[in-house]
């Protein structure tokens, strides 16, 4: 496990946040990791950057629709996007485990601000074809699949290990408050300046990160003997495969990302034509998953982390399973805000649980396999179910996906032990 860098262990003179149960030590032990400085810059920036991510993805969504009206192209497009991960992060996860994370992530960041600006070339001359999207979303995938294991393999070095959950969850807050600002942004922005202005605001928004990282200063990985890429990556997945425990949260992670987010990419099926409807209901389940973070993110590290994740996953799929099958209403709003809130304590705590388990001079290779279970899932899950789509029905096949995530749940809480008593 990562030991803090120098600069980032705690001072003395700082309160636990643990160590009080009332008033104002309940707020420091809900944000614990907001007390470091380089974390606090890192997660404002990328809480930016974010935002930007949002208002582009509800705008490129309805792009697509209006240009081809097809469902297969909105999975096909998410799939385009998420394919570089399961091709280049494991060799992303080495990359990390050898450079400078920053900057690694400065180069990730450049590269998908220059797929966001020629997309805003393309609206703005009113020139862009659907296989333009698709084209700059696979490249946009493609520094992600390198910038992904950097970031998650900096993060412990920006915090001590113990406040190593609150940091997890407080990045998933960022990322999904963003997610339930930005979609709103998003639809303002586009019903008032276009589809242009939101690839734009998209484009700026990188380079907070870049200039918030050009300015940090922490140590690279430590010195180790190199050896080839691929002797290196196989240690890594020897690691994982003889942890029980770690090839078990990867499972569950694939699971999660292939069968539950679907319903995510797929909601502006359920909202036909209306841009405010899905501006609302991408809102109301950001709104949900910040919750579900901030949960986390105040339970910290906790006895039985690993049976509380499973319970979790096996109401959510109950959650999604009803949304659709219900009509778009009151409750799909109830339903969206709880299963945002289920989603992000699964993503939370299941991330917080790999964490704890690698060891450091792994940590590159083996969080980039779980990235690879965890965001690979998104595209083939996207294409499968929009394959399935377009030959039923959105809500058949979102609510065969929720049951399904039960199910898997509910036998590794049953027949997985090593997961179970995490």
């Amino acid at each position: 496990m990562a030991e803090p860098v120098a600069g980032a262990s705690r001072d003395a003179s700082r309160p636990d946040p643990a160590a009080a149960p009332t008033g104002p030590a309940l707020l420091l032990r809900l944000i614990a990791a907001f007390t470091f400085a380089r974390f606090r810059n890192m997660w404002l920036a990328a809480f930016t950057s974010a935002i930007g991510t949002w208002v582009q993805r509800i705008a490129q969504q309805w792009l697509i629709l209006s240009l081809t009206g097809s469902a297969f192209f909105l999975g096909l497009d998410t799939f385009l996007a998420e394919l570089p991960l399961l091709l280049f992060t494991l060799i992303g996860g080495v990359v990390a485990d050898r450079y400078d994370r920053r900057h690694l992530l400065m180069g990730s960041q450049g590269l998908q601000m220059a797929s966001a600006v020629t997309l805003t070339a393309l609206v703005f001359f009113d020139v862009v074809e659907v296989w333009h999207i698709l084209a700059l979303s696979f490249v946009a995938g493609l520094a992600q699949a390198f910038g992904g294991p950097a970031f998650q393999s900096l993060v412990p070095s920006l915090v001590p290990r113990q406040h190593l959950p609150n940091a997890v969850a407080l990045n998933s807050i960022q990322f999904n408050l963003a997610q339930m600002i930005g979609p709103a942004i998003g639809g303002v922005v586009m019903v008032g300046l276009g589809m242009a202005a939101c690839f734009g605001l998209n484009s700026l928004s990188f380079l907070v990160v870049i200039v918030v990282l050009a300015l940090m200063r922490v140590p690279p990985p430590a010195p180790a003997t190199r050896q080839r890429i691929l002797t290196e990556l196989g240690s890594g997945l020897a690691y994982v495969r003889r942890s029980r425990a770690l090839l078990g949260l990867t499972a569950l992670a694939f699971a999660t990302t292939s069968l539950a987010l679907p319903i995510r990419a797929f909601l502006p099926v359920f909202a036909e034509d209306d841009v405010l409807l899905l501006s609302r209901m991408m809102t109301t389940f950001g709104a949900g998953a910040v919750v579900g973070a901030l949960v986390v993110a105040w339970l910290g590290r906790f006895d039985h982390m690993g049976r509380a994740l499973l319970l979790t996953q096996i109401v959510f799929g109950g959650i999604v399973a009803a949304f659709a099958l219900l009509p778009i209403g009151g409750a799909s709003y109830v339903l969206l805000f709880l299963g945002g809130t289920a989603l992000l304590m699964i993503f939370s705590l299941t991330n917080s649980l790999v964490q704890l388990t690698v060891p450091d001079e792994l940590r590159g290779r083996v969080i980039s396999i779980y990235l690879v279970a965890f965001r690979g899932g998104m595209p083939l899950g996207s294409l499968v179910s929009g394959t399935f789509i377009a030959q039923y029905s959105a809500p058949a096949v979102i609510a065969v996906n929720g049951c399904l995530l039960s199910l898997v749940a509910a036998l590794f809480l049953l027949g997985h032990r090593q997961v179970r008593e995490l």
